[in-house]
């Protein structure tokens, strides 16, 4: 940042009671913090609010005579442009702490106010400290998981957790075996001794949940596991699940920048998961220093900087704190260079790098071949299974969707030992590429088809639809006299998919694709409308009230 714009910011969302200056003009960094650690089991809200209420006080001084003894004004002037404050996500009480604290100061200072969703916060320190344009950011830490990109003046949530933080996930396991708050250093601690055993990996498109392997983990260790092993095996599998949807929302934006935010981004296994996915697919990633990643107010003061700088400050009235404030709720101000990302292939490339294989176009014969790449981050029978497993639904459902009505590859050849599958060239381009309400209604008919027989796609998004005229043969061909190839949409990539009778399953593979509409589409709303008519047309009623349902949820804080 260029500006000279000095700022006191203060943070208060759950646990950290932190005050910062930030100064635009050295991009100096000043942190004060005092955390609240609880004497048994995890954060309670009344402690927490009582810790803070001691707490403020003591480090916004500690904030403010920084600033007076580095402020270069005279001493009538006061020594910051603004009072930055955490709004929201977080504890009720313990924001409404910090926001009266913000106020206080701001009035007695006779300086603007300015608001702060702390999520976002998290992405713009490690967009900040990394010098990235464009990044993708995955957010790891107590109450909050989520990954997050900026489009069309926001940061879209592309994927996040369907249950609690991962922070908290891990908590509640810990509490369980009797190891004190909190428990993500001693789980890291204890898995540097363990082997790995078989624990639940749940990922749905670029969401994902905790709660299955959190029961399994409790009851391995009730069975007599050995707690070294369990504990190895939680991270590589939680770890592992967030490090592949950072990938697909990376394959999905065609981002090549990845940046860590949240307090769980100390650990050194998931960092080094990060990079090597990263380092595998091309891709830089940053993470900022320890002081950035844990609750902290410097990152308030920085991002609370930048809004000020744009003119982004708050009267009074407006200034009361949101503890489930979203993310993809921020107006992005400061910012006005949309991203010109481009996903899929280029004309003329014959191999393709996706999320999750690495697939060979032969345009001539009409044949793509895919083969799923073994994973460097992943641990090796982890990564074998799924590979395995994945590449032997892929062909299965693929074949079952096609006698279902609904467009998609003719297979002709697999084999899960290697991963590897043979099919059919469908489609001109990634939808997400060619985006028609008509197309996005497709969508929605062909999912209805999809449930109506009893399983989900899995990871529907707009780069695992093809449209377009290519139909089993390439243009050229369509010149003997044959009527041209229709244009059609199909759904490709399988891999995901399961057997199921839940509507909430059900609801969730079209929540996947919603979320792809927002992070890829310039004008998402008639889209969204149109895959919501087009699933009516054929599907149930039920499943999108469950859908909404699912939309109205807030994860960000559980009371943990």
């Amino acid at each position: 940042m260029s500006s000279d714009t000095r700022i006191l910011g203060i943070e208060g969302t759950a646990w950290a009671a932190s005050a910062a200056v930030y100064d635009g003009a050295t991009d100096d960094v000043f942190i004060e913090s005092d955390a609240y650690e609880p004497d048994s089991g995890g954060i309670h809200p009344r402690e927490a609010a009582e810790h803070m209420h001691d707490a403020i006080p003591r480090v916004v001084e500690t904030a403010l005579e920084h600033a007076r003894d580095t402020c270069d004004g005279p001493p009538s002037e006061p020594p910051i442009d603004a009072v930055a404050f955490s709004q929201g996500p977080g504890l009720g009480p313990c924001l409404r702490i910090v926001g009266t604290a913000a106020r206080a100061l701001s009035q007695a200072l006779e300086v603007p106010l300015v608001g702060v969703n702390h999520m976002v916060a998290h992405l713009e320190i490690g967009r900040h400290t990394s010098g990235f344009d464009s990044p993708v950011c995955l957010n790891a830490s107590g109450a909050n998981a989520h990954l997050l990109a900026y489009r069309n003046g926001r940061y879209r949530v592309l994927g996040e957790t369907m249950d609690t933080g991962v922070g908290n996930a891990i908590d509640k396991f810990t509490r369980h075996v009797g190891w004190s708050h909190p428990g993500g250093p001693k789980v890291e601690a204890a898995a540097e001794d363990g082997e790995y055993v078989d624990l639940p990996y749940v990922v749905k498109g670029m969401d994902f949940s905790f709660s299955g392997i959190m029961s399994a983990a409790k009851q391995a260790h009730d069975n007599g596991t050995p707690i070294e092993d369990v504990c190895f095996s939680l991270q590589e599998n939680i770890f592992g699940m967030l490090t592949e949807v950072a990938e697909r929302a990376l394959s999905l934006t065609g981002s090549d920048e990845l940046v860590l935010g949240g307090g769980v981004g100390q650990n050194a296994r998931l960092r080094e998961m990060l990079e090597a996915m990263c380092d595998q697919r091309g891709a830089d990633f940053h993470a900022p220093e320890a002081r950035f990643l844990r609750d902290n107010a410097g990152m308030i003061a920085v991002l609370g900087a930048k809004m000020y700088d744009a003119g982004d400050t708050l009267a009074l009235e407006d200034s009361r704190v949101d503890p489930n404030y979203r993310p993809d709720q921020v107006p992005v101000v400061w910012r006005t260079d949309e991203p010109e990302l481009a996903a899929g292939r280029a004309d003329g490339e014959t191999r393709v790098r996706g999320a999750e294989a690495l697939v060979s176009l032969d345009s001539d014969a009409g044949r793509v071949t895919k083969h799923r790449e073994s994973k460097r981050y992943r641990h090796p029978a982890l990564d074998d299974r799924l590979r395995r497993e994945r590449t032997t639904l892929e062909a299965r459902l693929t074949s079952l969707a096609r006698r279902e009505g609904v467009p998609t590859p003719v297979l002709s050849d697999v084999d899960p030992l290697e991963a590897r599958l043979e099919l059919e060239y469908v489609g001109d381009a990634d939808l997400r590429d060619a985006l028609t309400a008509e197309r996005v209604r497709d969508v929605g008919r062909h999912l209805a088809r999809l449930h109506r027989a009893g399983f989900v796609h899995g990871d529907p998004t707009t780069r695992n639809v093809r449209v377009g005229r290519r139909d089993g043969f390439p243009e050229k061909r369509a010149t003997d006299g044959r009527e041209p190839a229709p244009d059609r949409t199909h759904l490709i990539d399988f891999g995901l998919g399961y057997h199921t009778d839940h509507v909430e399953d059900y609801a969730m593979d079209l929540h996947v694709f919603d979320q792809s509409l927002v992070g890829t589409a310039d004008d998402p709303e008639p889209l969204r409308e149109a895959v919501r008519e087009g699933y009516r047309e054929v599907g149930e009623e039920g499943v999108l009230e469950r859908l909404r349902d699912v939309e109205g949820r807030g994860r960000y804080v559980d009371g943990t």
